[in-house]
């Protein structure tokens, strides 16, 4: 991580992210007399969105970075030293000051990755956690109960600052699709699977933070590459409907979920669709889609969306989208449709998605920046968010010792060859990355090169 480098909160509010018009905010007074906003629908219409210094400082830095450098992004809590600060990077409590400072009295959203379950990241290694597979009261009393502590603090809960959560990511749907008698299972999946504690974790995080104010909880929620099969989807959603329920949480402790977090999944394919054919043989059968039932991030979301609702979650609950690497732009983004000489040739030649397999998620190659952040894009979107800062990792290239409790997946080897999960294909990634989370220069100037819409 680099040094931190200070900047004035007047600088940063003025170029903090308006999203969209105020709708339905109420007020009611805090313990410390400060006006706290009702909570509304969608915590992202009619607010700006923090920008996070540290973050902002490093694209700055980079050429052609200025043009991007005032967008917002999620701040990443993957360790319990991330809450006080590390190696130069603010703490919970500097940011949470910082965008009071950019707010200059409006409602401001501020976007936390909450994510160190114990066990954490079951089927991969890059972004392994530091907490065991038994060590849920840790992650209750070490992680969670200092965030909810900081949250509740009246300077931060009684303010115009909306706290959107973005719970575990990478944890529920493995239980879904890496478990059991699945090609895809590890033993690892399997331990969690069976002793709860992504559930109880994830429930856990629902209930503490949930229980404050101006919190808004979003649970990570995959993507379509991953959810979107017959088999994955329902079960999927009757997973995180039981962590919802888990710990003393109810369903009305989640404003939504998020979906493709720092992931590549296109956000809209339009050059097919599910529904497409040639000759009589659907786009389904594509050596792609694989018999998905999705083949975007939009569809995906709106569609699993629905289905908590189905489920027994509230009708009004909203989705978020990481659109930060999902462009897929430049010159080997193509103008339209593959030919119809066969479905195979038919969904390559047409489809954004440039990796070699939907299964591929480290350091992609060719990959560009997304839509940039946008309040309210579609129906049942609450936003389209950039929770995943670009320039950061996703994992190292090679064996990197750490006491980040971080491993080295070859996933993010280049040389890799590939495994069940990615269907045996080589894994896409860019060569000489830094472990997850560490500024990636290289990668950061391909994203820029890359970006749809272009910069």
């Amino acid at each position: 991580m680099s040094r931190r480098i200070r900047m004035a909160g007047t600088l940063l509010a003025a170029s903090a992210l308006t999203m969209g018009a105020l709708t339905g905010v109420a007020s009611a007074q805090g313990d410390s007399g400060r006006a706290a906003a009702a909570k509304v629908d969608n915590p992202y219409s009619g607010a700006k969105v923090y920008v996070n210094p540290d973050w902002s400082a490093k694209a700055a830095a980079e050429p052609g970075g200025s043009k991007i450098s005032n967008q917002p992004t999620g701040i990443w809590l993957d360790r319990i030293a991330a809450i006080n600060g590390t190696g130069g990077a603010m703490g919970l409590r500097a940011h949470l000051d910082q965008a009071l400072q950019q707010s200059g009295g409006s409602p401001t959203v501020v976007q936390l990755v909450v994510y160190d379950l114990p066990g954490r990241d079951c089927a991969a290694l890059a972004s392994n956690g530091e907490l065991g597979p038994t060590e849920i009261d840790k992650y209750k009393t070490q992680f969670i109960d200092p965030i909810a502590s900081i949250l509740s603090e009246s300077k931060y809960a009684d303010s115009n600052l909306r706290i959107v959560t973005t719970i575990e990511i990478d944890s529920l749907p493995n239980l879904v699709t890496n478990t059991g008698s699945r090609p895809t299972a590890t033993p690892e999946c399997d331990t969690m699977k069976a002793n709860g504690n992504y559930v109880k974790g994830v429930g856990y995080a629902l209930n503490k933070l949930g229980a404050i104010g101006n919190v808004y909880n979003y649970i990570d929620a995959g993507h379509h590459g991953w959810i979107g099969w017959d088999d994955n989807f329902n079960p999927s959603a009757q997973v995180l409907k039981e962590a919802a329920t888990a710990e003393g949480s109810t369903v009305d402790k989640v404003a939504g979920i998020i979906v493709n977090t720092a992931n590549y999944s296109a956000l809209k394919e339009n050059n097919f669709t599910v529904n497409d054919s040639v000759n009589g043989t659907t786009v389904r059968q594509s050596k792609w889609v694989d018999w998905n039932k999705y083949v975007d991030e939009l569809s995906f979301a709106q569609a699993f969306r629905q289905e908590l609702v189905n489920v027994g979650f509230p009708s009004n609950i909203g989705a978020l989208i990481d659109t930060s690497r999902n462009g897929w732009g430049g010159s080997a983004r193509p103008s339209g449709p593959g030919a119809k000489t066969d479905v195979d040739t038919y969904v390559n030649g047409g489809r954004y998605d440039r990796r070699i397999h939907i299964g591929n998620w480290c350091n992609q190659a060719g990959a560009g920046l997304g839509e940039r952040p946008k309040a309210a894009p579609a129906s049942g979107i609450d936003a389209y968010v950039w929770m995943k800062p670009p320039g950061e990792s996703d994992g190292s290239s090679s064996e990197i010792p750490n006491d980040e409790g971080k491993g080295f997946d070859r996933m993010c080897d280049p040389t890799y060859t590939g495994n069940p999960r990615n269907g045996n294909n080589p894994s896409g990634a860019l060569a000489n990355a830094p472990l997850s989370g560490h500024w990636f220069s290289a990668q950061f100037q391909e994203l820029l090169k890359n970006a749809y819409p272009a910069l």
